[in-house]
């Protein structure tokens, strides 16, 4: 799957690069929302890494759990980390809360080496450390709800004392639902 919002990335990032020259099926995802550009840049790097491939174009869209736990709330995000720190798609605005003043441990450095992340904390990994760090810091930080965007529900494998849902992308094709979960670990 590519991401022509970060056109390139596909050639220049590890795994990347191996899967789509081993692909024989290559979605473009994010059509409804990425500009020309990245789209045709997507296109040529499939052409070049893969050219027997089949290209599907797809969009997605931004699926809730529970609406009703994010309206008029002041709300704690919590990102993929790989998304926010290198893989360069930053999200943020009004209406998020601020982690840096609640966060513990690690996290710490990972604001300081990638101090452009802004307002989402990211999930920096799932090692006991990193869950407890992140436990400790989405449990700290005084908001009203959480909203999960990690490809893992993360109530699984923390306790969150907050209200809390999860929102993720659902790939569409032609009226198909396709559910595809991918995490870039670089």
């Amino acid at each position: 799957m590519l991401d022509p919002h970060r056109p390139g990335h596909e050639l220049t990032y590890y795994p990347g690069n191996v899967p789509l020259r081993l692909s024989d099926v290559v979605v473009i995802n994010e059509m409804g929302s990425a500009d020309a550009e990245g789209i045709e840049s997507a296109r040529r790097n499939i052409a070049s890494e893969a050219p027997d491939a089949i290209v599907i174009d797809a969009a997605s869209t931004l699926d809730v759990d529970d609406i009703s736990v994010i309206r008029n709330k002041r709300v704690l995000v919590v990102e993929n980390g790989p998304t926010l720190t290198h893989g360069e798609m930053k999200i943020g605005g009004a209406g998020l809360v601020d982690p840096q003043p609640y966060m513990v441990g690690r996290l710490c450095e990972t604001f300081e080496t990638y101090p452009e992340i802004g307002t989402v904390l990211p999930a920096t990994g799932y090692g006991e450390q990193q869950l407890k760090d992140l436990e400790t810091t989405i449990n700290n930080t005084e908001c009203d709800t959480v909203v999960i965007g990690t490809p893992i529900d993360l109530n699984r494998i923390i306790k969150i004392d907050k209200p809390n849902t999860r929102v993720y992308y659902t790939c569409r094709k032609s009226g198909a639902r396709i559910w595809i979960w991918c995490w870039m670990i670089s």
